[in-house]
Parts: structure tokens; sequence; C-alpha cells
């Protein structure tokens, strides 16, 4: 044994034999209580009592001394569940064996610490039901942590970039594609011919859009192959699915807004069609649980960003018809149309009734505007002209347009983020639409407001492009934590971490967190309360 003056902590484990390291010059009595001891025996000495360190603290200490970071491995595809695999399959590593003989900082075993990851990894083995996204997130976008909720991932680091990159940054793509659609629309019709403008425009935007296209697909793509559970749980989520339409819609309008477009080929209608058939499944899935999904029905998960569930049909419809196809387009053109009206009706109802989006998120009210200025065009090409019907539906996006211009004060202050790209999009449709529409009515008002809302468009693509990336290359604030794909699967956690994490909250959340469960007492029995930013309220109409 080693001396009691030592000031370090000592652990030593002892191995006692009958026979083996007995002096002789010990008494007989002595050896009785000695040999008593047959089992091993483990001793800590210490001159001072362990420090007490949070958990967290305690895997911060152990990443910074060079050991692999394991609090993300439940959402990496092959350090996670594959790891856990074969370690079950060679009977555990020897890391975690050694790991298992040594006290850890907070003077509890290492199989306390083994329990908790296990649980951790137990509760991502499913992914959260839409039920346990409401009951976990709140906010009108689901982004924002209740209180008592505890997540899955460490809040005190910023977790790796693959993990916050979010499915939302394809809006990024439409903004940037769709002014290449606008140049190519102003460029080609006769009401903007005055303008002379030249296809450099054109190709400048398009090959823009191709790049930052291949570089935000490329990043998503890797997110999918390691932090595949990540991005599935962005699919499950009630308001993140919407956005799994952006990358087909952005790459129809770059086939759209191809430079020098040559004559409709076969591989036009190729990948037409295999740009459709990804949306064609989204529509099933997304139109049959509106319908029929009980915690999935629309007056619950209506969202302004479920226009993207939407537009997509247009967009392709108006592709379509382009290309010379009839029967197709019209297909999805009256998918989405039926569609739209619902989603039009329930979000127009539902929103004024319930709190207000946050300032940080009203440029998304602008994707009011994009569906029926789409509709509007795709129409004209499909009938072939710009007629009472696609009159309608650009005489509804104009006066959409209008009515929020006019609220200059909703939109001051906004905080930037991505969700300013909600801007772009639904101000280029507008544009090409008043473009086609002064081609049909040609006078002097329709052709000024063709040039003035593509100089808007434009103005407006390049500002939150040049904040875009100043926020990513000089504050680097643009992808934060995702907290809003970090819930746990299980719907409670365990109450000493429930009670750390309110006591990290300030005393006004706590106030509002007992008011709002005094309040919800009774009807949080038959059904957990859902966010009402987007119009859903807490009770079911």
């Amino acid at each position: 044994m080693a001396s009691s003056e030592s000031t370090h902590h000592e652990v030593k484990l002892d191995v006692h034999d009958h026979d083996a390291g007995v002096p002789s010059n010990i008494s007989e009595d002595a050896k009785q209580v000695r040999f008593l001891h047959t089992q091993p025996t483990l001793t800590i000495r210490s001159e001072e009592p362990p420090l007490q360190q949070p958990r967290q603290a305690t895997l911060l200490a152990r990443n910074d001394s060079g050991t692999r970071d394991r609090r993300f491995d439940s959402f990496k595809t092959f350090a996670g569940r594959l790891e856990r695999q074969l370690s079950s399959i060679r009977g555990g590593s020897s890391h975690h064996r050694a790991d298992d003989n040594e006290p850890s900082a907070t003077g509890e075993s290492k199989t306390t610490t083994t329990s908790d990851d296990d649980e951790t990894d137990e509760d991502n083995d499913e992914v959260p039901t839409a039920d346990r996204y409401f009951a976990a997130l709140e906010g009108p976008e689901l982004e924002t942590l209740r209180p008592t909720e505890v997540p899955v991932l460490p809040e005190d680091a910023t977790w790796p970039f693959l993990l916050r990159f979010p499915i939302s940054a394809f809006g990024m793509c439409m903004g940037v594609g769709s002014q290449a659609m606008l140049w190519k629309t102003l460029e080609q019709e006769p009401s903007t011919a005055f303008l002379h403008v030249s296809g450099g425009a054109n190709d400048a935007f398009w090959c823009l859009s191709v790049a930052l296209m291949c570089l935000v697909s490329a990043t998503y793509l890797l997110k999918l192959v390691f932090y595949f559970e990540a991005v599935r749980r962005e699919f499950h989520h009630p308001i993140r699915v919407n956005f799994f339409f952006a990358p087909w819609i952005a790459c129809l309008f770059l086939v759209k807004g191809t430079p020098q477009p040559q004559q409709v080929s076969t591989a036009h209608h190729v990948a037409w069609y295999v740009l459709m058939a990804p949306i064609l499944a989204l529509d099933l899935k997304m139109y049959g649980q509106w319908m029929s999904g009980g915690e999935w029905r629309l007056s619950r998960v209506a969202n302004p960003t479920s226009h993207l569930a939407v537009v997509g049909n247009f967009v392709g419809a108006q592709l379509g018809a382009r290309m010379g196809l009839h029967e197709a387009p019209l297909f999805f053109f009256a998918v989405g149309l039926v569609h739209y009206v619902v989603l039009f009706v329930t979000l127009y109802q539902r929103l004024p009734t319930n709190v207000q989006l946050p300032k940080e998120l009203h440029p998304v009210f602008f994707l009011f505007i994009a569906t029926p200025s789409v509709a509007s065009v795709a129409w004209a090409r499909i009938s072939g002209g710009f007629g009472h019907g696609a009159r309608v539906a650009y005489y509804i996006s104009l006066f959409l347009y209008l009515s929020l211009v006019v609220r200059v004060k909703f939109f001051r202050g906004v905080r930037f983020s991505l969700a300013w790209w909600a801007y772009t999009f639904p101000m280029t449709s507008a544009a090409i639409a008043t473009a086609v529409f002064a081609t049909e009515v040609d006078n002097v008002l329709t052709r000024a407001m063709a040039v003035g809302l593509a100089g808007v468009a434009t103005v407006t693509v390049m500002g939150v492009l040049a904040a875009t990336m100043y926020h990513a290359f000089v504050l680097r604030d643009l992808f934060p934590n995702d907290v809003s794909i970090a819930i746990r699967r299980r719907p409670k956690a365990k109450f000493g971490k429930i009670l750390a994490r309110i006591r990290r909250t300030s005393s006004v959340d706590i106030r509002e967190l007992v008011s709002r469960h005094a309040g919800s007492e009774t009807s949080s029995v038959s059904e957990p309360a859902t966010p009402t930013g987007h119009g859903r309220g807490r009770a079911e109409p």
C-alpha cells in the first residue's frame, strides 16, 4: 500500500493470496483478520474530497484530454448504431472496460455514465412522433425547446457543422435560381423588349445558382451520409418536412432558366419526369397525412412554409407545358390547385386568431404571394394564353403583394436569419407573372409594373445574398445549434435533469412555465398543447 502522506489520489487493486505476501513477523490474530479479505478490494486514498462537477463538465474535461467526443455519436451514421452493434458482437470494446475500472471526477463509477449513454441511445432508436415534437418544442416554427425538456445533444458547445446545417438552406437555391428565370423572361417577353436585356445577366445568375445548388446539395448529402439520424428527424419534423420540396423546385428553376434554350429534346422530357417523380412522392405523403392523419392533419400542421408543398406542382406544370406536354402538367396543376385552396383557407382563418409570428419569421408571409403567381403563369402556358383563369390567379397574388408592402412596420427591425430568403422567391415569381401579364395586357402601367417589380426582386436577392455571405463567413452565426432535432423520443426526462434545466432558466421563464401549465392542466390530459404562432390553437375546430 502507498504511504498515507501522499497528497495525490491513489487507486490500487490488491488481490491477497492465502500463502503469498504474508510477513512472518505478523501475529496469528493479524493473519486471521487479513485472511478474511479473500476477495479483491478497491482502495481509494485521498487527502481532499473529489470535486463535485456536473457530468457535462466531466465529459468536456475528458474531451479536452484528447479522447474522442462521443456526445454526438447517437446522431452519427457510422459511429452510432453501427458501432454499438459491432461492440455487441465483439463483447464490448476494451476502451469501455478500461474506463469501468476508473472513477470519474464526480466520484461516480463509469457504470452510471454508461447507463446514461445507453438511455440516450435508446431514445434515438425511434424517431419522435409529431405529437412528441409539439409537446417538446414551442414557437411558430417549432424551433425552441420547452424549459422542462432536456435535449439529447449538449447545449454548452457548438455542434459539428453538418449537424447544424438545416434543410431550409435550399431556400437560397430557390431564391438565386428564380432570378435566372426572371432575367430569361425579361429577355424573351415582348412586353420588356424595350429594355434590350442581354443574355449575360441570365448566364451570370444561372451559373451562380448552379454553383450554389451544387454546394448546398453536396453539404446536405454529407449530412445525410454522416448524420442520417438528424436528416430523419428533419423529415419527420412537422414544419421542416415542407422544405424537402425545395431541392426539386430549385432544380426545376435551373432547367427552366437554362441559357440559350435549344429545341426541346428527349433529354428535357426525361429530366422533367425525373424531377417530378420525387415531388409526386412527397405529394402523396403530405396530402395523405393532411387528409387522414390525426397528428398530421392540416388544421394542426398548417404553416406559411406549407406553400412549398403546393408550389412545386405549379412550377412543374409550367415547365412541362413549355416543353409541349399537356396531360401531365394539367394533372399536377389540378392537384396543386385543390390543395392550395384548402391550405389558403386554413392559413387565412387561423393565423389572425392566434399569436402572431415573431419578427424573425415575418418574411415567411411573402410565401402567400408565390403560389398564385406561379399558378397564373402555369395556367397561361397550359391554356396557351393569359386568359381569365390566369388573370384571376395573378390578381390574387397582386393583391396579396400590395397588402404586405403597405405594412412596412410589420417587417421593420427583423433580425437576419435564413428566413429572409422567403422574400426572394415570391418577389421574383410576382415579377415574372407581371412580365407575362404585360405581354397580354400591353400598356404603360403594366410595363412599368413589370420593370419595377423586377428591379425590386433583383435588389432584394442581391441584398439577402450579401447579408448571408457576411453572416456565414464574417460573423459565422448563420447556422446556430439546431435544437429542434435534439429532442428525446420519450416524453419525460429524469426529474433531476428537469430541475437542473429549470435552475438555468430565468425567473420570467419559470413564471411563464407555471402559468402555462396551470392554465392547461385540464386540457393536457386529452391532448398535448400545440404551438399557436402558426394558427394552431389549443382547441381544435
